[in-house]
């Protein structure tokens, strides 16, 4: 599907989103052109999908991370559903994401502090629908992060 020069220009995408078409056309050495057509093709077939701004919540007073790994109840068949729809609407929920096995969902949840997480945690997370069992892991330190795919 991807060719080399595909994947080269996947790459200093990765590593540099903001660079001009010049630049990465440039860097993956072909013309701007061609570079433009075969981003045009690459987003066509959904292997691009857009271009995020990455905003550090630490720098804006976010401080406290933490993962929820959710067992839900599921002996109604809309449990799901509901939850999801429920876990959708808490805004310092970031992160959803759903498993096959013991664990069922993965919430990730910012905060401000411990008082404001405790606050959420007791009135907008425990809450949720269908919840069964829930395990709460805190974010000390991220040691790799979004260093794109290995193309």
């Amino acid at each position: 599907m991807l060719d080399d020069i595909d994947r080269r220009l996947l790459r200093h995408l990765q590593a540099e989103p903001d660079l001009s078409n010049a630049a990465l056309a440039e860097r993956a050495g072909i013309s701007a052109a061609s570079a433009w057509r075969r981003l045009e093709k690459l987003t066509e077939a959904g292997v691009l999908q857009g271009v995020e701004t990455v905003v550090d919540g630490r720098a804006l007073g976010w401080a406290v991370e933490v993962s929820l790994r959710i067992t839900l109840d599921k002996t109604r068949p809309d449990a799901f559903d509901r939850f999801l729809d429920a876990a959708r609407a808490v805004r310092e929920v970031t992160e959803i994401q759903t498993f096959l096995g013991r664990v069922d969902v993965r919430l990730n949840v910012l905060a401000r502090d411990m008082a404001h997480y405790t606050e959420v945690y007791r009135t907008r997370i425990l809450t949720l629908p269908h919840l069964q069992d829930i395990e709460q892991l805190m974010l000390i330190s991220t040691i790799k992060d979004g260093e794109g795919l290995p193309l």
